[in-house]
């Protein structure tokens, strides 16, 4: 898969040592194609590690992706070097007067913060309004979901008693929506979360189409009839690892948590976990650039608002 990401990106060697086409800017000149310009607005603290994820799944396709990195404010951050921030990254104001094809909104550690109390929600809301006039289609992830449908269907915070934490069974409600052509009926995600997303509340309270749900996570998957907004609630981007470094970093600090569901073979801790949501993975995001993004835009980025939305 052609995707263009800067050479010194820590990504672009991770990505190479899998086998992931990634592509330099002279060999993507030379194509004479236009490629898809998708915008990553990172909202997670270990960036490289969240950027390398998405990364990953956004190859799995044959079109050519052009990711740009987006970082919601200028503040220091301790997990990500500020040299990575400055040389990678781009501020807003350096962006907001161009059009992209798409926008990944990450999740982010806030499951219990109040949305008034995020630091940076003013500009999570200058950004999601941007994206109704600038972008095709936008894909919100976990926290960035709940933030979504907080902004376009003024929906309140709702949080679980106790962190949804594990590798979760779904089944598929459309088999023929785009967004899930060639899933199984059935399929394993993985979720991290304080936040409720109840398919009753959703279908109540929104027009939404409900794509994929689990009887004790909730609505995994949703999308806008026409297709410009999708909701993901889990983290399909995970790599094996990170439940299981997030189970050890909150039992190091004292938070006793529950050990991730069906996520380690017989629930012991010391066996390595296996990767049962792959495959569903890529497959998702390979439709979401397909369906939702590549047949959608306008192949002029300039013509954005010329752009006719269809809802099949």
């Amino acid at each position: 898969m052609p995707i263009k990401i800067p050479d010194r990106l820590p990504a672009t060697d991770i990505l190479r040592s899998e086998n992931i086409f990634v592509m330099t800017e002279a060999r993507a000149a030379s194509q004479g194609i236009r490629p898809l310009k998708v915008l990553l607005l990172n909202l997670m603290p270990k960036k490289i590690e969240t950027e390398t994820q998405f990364l990953r799944l956004l190859s799995n396709s044959p079109l050519q992706v052009d990711v740009e990195l987006l970082r919601i404010d200028n503040r220091p951050t301790k997990n990500t070097p500020q040299e990575h921030l400055d040389t990678f990254y781009r501020q807003f104001e350096m962006v907001k007067d161009r059009n992209f094809d798409g926008l990944i909104v990450t999740g982010a550690p806030l499951g219990l913060v109040q949305f008034e109390d995020v630091l940076y929600w003013e500009e999570i809301q200058l950004i999601m309004n941007w994206a109704k006039d600038h972008v095709t289609s936008t894909l919100f992830v976990c926290w960035a979901a709940q933030a979504g449908l907080k902004l376009l269907y003024d929906l309140p915070k709702r949080t679980r008693k106790e962190k949804l934490s594990g590798v979760y069974h779904h089944r598929i409600h459309d088999c023929h929506h785009p967004v899930l052509r060639g899933f199984d009926d059935t399929f394993f995600a993985p979720h991290s979360r304080y936040a409720d997303f109840s398919a009753d509340y959703l279908s109540k309270h929104t027009d939404l189409d409900i794509l994929a749900t689990s009887d004790k996570a909730g609505v995994y998957l949703a999308a806008t009839k026409d297709k410009r907004n999708v909701f993901v609630t889990g983290h399909p981007e995970y790599d094996v690892d990170t439940l299981h470094n997030e189970f050890m970093r909150d039992r190091e600090q004292g938070m006793e948590p529950a050990i991730p569901v069906n996520y380690y073979p017989d629930d012991d801790i010391n066996r390595d976990p296996v990767a049962s949501w792959r495959s569903h993975g890529h497959l998702l995001f390979s439709n979401w650039l397909n369906y939702c993004v590549y047949q959608q835009t306008p192949y002029d980025l300039a013509h954005f608002s010329e752009a006719s939305f269809t809802k099949d």
